[in-house]
């Protein structure tokens, strides 16, 4: 049974782990992976992220997912949690409490960026 924190998290992105993804221990580089987190969040940047905690290695051929929560809507940022695991063995890979998202406008200054809860695809697509 999994922790009732990890039932609510959403994952929706998959990376396979490919040689370009590794670090000189053969498994998959932690600069890497931060990349993929952020890019879950377009139109932002990071602001702040808490401590990252490295809880175990992938390698090459490994599918991991990546686990991303909402904790708080503010008006320019979004506060997310986050954990990354093996997609077969569900192990976590990182676990990251706290991480703020900041919304940008044309000339890098913060603007609204008018979210209040989570959207799903199929409600964008009106088939929700």
């Amino acid at each position: 049974m999994l922790p009732e924190k990890l039932m609510k998290m959403n994952y929706h992105t998959r990376k396979w782990i490919k040689p370009e993804d590794l670090n000189a221990n053969h498994t998959l580089f932690g600069g890497k992976l931060l990349q993929w987190i952020d890019e879950e969040n377009p139109k932002t940047v990071t602001k702040y992220m808490s401590e990252i905690n490295f809880v175990n290695s992938a390698k090459q051929g490994d599918i991991i997912e990546i686990g991303i929560e909402v904790v708080n809507f503010g008006r320019t940022s979004l506060t997310l949690s986050c954990e990354v695991r093996n997609k077969m063995t569900h192990q976590t890979i990182i676990t990251i409490d706290k991480i703020v998202f900041v919304s940008l406008d044309e000339n890098g200054h913060p603007k609204a960026h008018g979210k209040t809860k989570i959207e799903y695809v199929e409600e964008r697509l009106g088939k929700g």
